[in-house]
């Protein structure tokens, strides 16, 4: 053996600023293995293998100086191995998903058989590569046990009613996972243990969701807690089911019918939770959250919205642009999206058609949370209300808002009664004013 492009040796543990050193310059290019306990010749060839003293926590001892001289932090595989009789340690590190990766501050790469710091170009270049998402990579000790055939099995002919995918249900497991792109170099991707992992919490603690009902109108007191793991497929039908028992179902005769309506529209809480899961930012710890007040639902992403989108952005057209690619496909075939970047759009509308407030996207915490509020509008106070004001109430919930013209020409009234008529309005707190000057319109609040 020689010193190569993913081999160094290192005659003892003395010279861990150099072991450090290399640890980044693998990191940073195709990985490699560091062999500590060898001397050796001018070449790069072993010369002896002098054997290094391990003692009872040597090995905690070496991976934390290397934890805690990374950065991003590097979780090297050590092996105490045996040459000669003699121990030596062996230092494994593979390439970084996130990059550059520094040693104490400075960052290299692995070039022939030598460690070379990496240039501010260089530095550039790495930074701006397009890199695979997260959800992307190997989940390195995943296995084929740890998958859901049924699951698997499920998906596959929903995706063959729902999009027409050309597969057959029965095929093998393997190659049905292969087929959706969710095996990445033999090993099964982080997207594939989340949409079909028999307990995905097992590799990924955060891909969980949190759903809580609060009493009243502040996150204080709960009512009801529940954590929900399992596959995200799962998670999704059950984040809904405990809104469901959360919210109340109204019911009234209308001729010889009734008529059953949820105080919020489920499709746009089903919309808002499948955009969380499908959108969320799977390195970070926190959790999607789902808290259910009085007044209001929020459902609280892991992340902040992509480079290329405005919160202004998600009320109007705009792209397709998924943090999760694979899960987003996944969705796609089966139906929980439509990947064309309407579904803030669709919450929305569902919001507006049932006469409820716009609903509220907004950053909290560099996280994305969705707000839908309850709307104001009950029998009694529509009761108070003249025939043009309950005219302007059924534009709103057509059109999501009107201005003071529009009042005019929907009731063929001067402006002086459709000032008036939205005064009352809005001290009786059922609309709210957006915009400034000409481009005033009126809201449900």
């Amino acid at each position: 053996m020689k010193e190569s492009q993913i081999l160094e040796f290192k005659k003892s543990l003395s010279e861990i600023n150099e072991i450090i050193e290399t640890i980044s310059a693998f990191a940073n290019t195709k990985g490699g293995k560091i062999i500590v306990g060898v001397e050796e010749n001018k070449d790069g060839s072993i010369k002896k293998v002098v054997g290094v003293v391990i003692n009872g926590r040597e090995i905690e001892n070496i991976t934390n100086e290397i934890k805690q001289n990374t950065d991003p932090i590097v979780y090297p595989s050590v092996v105490i191995e045996e040459i000669d009789g003699k121990e030596i340690l062996t230092i494994e590190i593979k390439e970084s998903s996130l990059k550059p990766v520094f040693s104490k501050g400075k960052a290299y790469l692995r070039v022939g058989k030598c460690n070379v710091k990496l240039s501010a170009q260089k530095m550039r270049e790495i930074m701006t590569e397009k890199k695979d998402s997260f959800t992307d990579l190997a989940c390195e000790e995943a296995k084929l046990t740890d998958i859901d055939e049924q699951k698997v099995r499920w998906f596959l002919k929903k995706a063959k009613s729902e999009r027409s995918f050309d597969i057959n249900p029965e095929i093998s497991l393997k190659e049905a996972l292969n087929r959706l792109k969710l095996i990445k170099n033999g090993k099964f991707t982080n997207a594939g243990i989340l949409l079909f992992g028999k307990t995905p919490q097992h590799f990924l603690s955060q891909s969980e969701i949190r759903c809580a009902r609060f009493k009243g109108i502040e996150p204080l007191e709960f009512i009801d807690m529940k954590v929900l793991d399992g596959n995200i497929i799962d998670q999704r039908e059950r984040a809904l089911k405990f809104v469901q028992e959360h919210i109340t179902l109204h019911a009234k005769i209308v001729g010889a019918e009734r008529v059953e309506k949820w105080e919020y529209p489920l499709e746009a809480v089903r919309e808002a939770i499948t955009n969380a899961i499908c959108h969320r930012d799977y390195q970070l710890t926190s959790n999607i959250q789902v808290r259910i007040f009085d007044d209001r639902i929020e459902i609280w992403g892991c992340g902040s919205l992509p480079k290329e989108l405005t919160l202004e952005d998600l009320k109007k057209k705009h792209d397709s642009i998924p943090r999760n690619p694979s899960i987003a496909k996944n969705f796609f075939l089966i139906k929980f999206i439509e990947q064309w970047g309407t579904g803030t759009n669709r919450i929305i509308k569902e919001c507006l058609h049932r006469g409820l407030p716009e609903p509220l996207f907004e950053i909290f915490s560099g996280n994305v949370v969705v707000t839908l509020r309850k709307f104001r509008l009950n029998e009694e106070n529509i009761k108070s209300l003249n025939e043009r004001q309950k005219k302007a109430i059924d534009f709103i919930q057509q059109n999501g808002k009107i201005s003071s013209k529009e009042y005019c020409e929907i009731n063929s009234v001067v402006k002086d009664t459709a000032n008036r008529d939205i005064q009352e309005l809005l001290a009786k707190g059922l609309l709210t004013k957006e915009g400034n000057g000409k481009k005033v319109k009126y809201i449900l609040r």
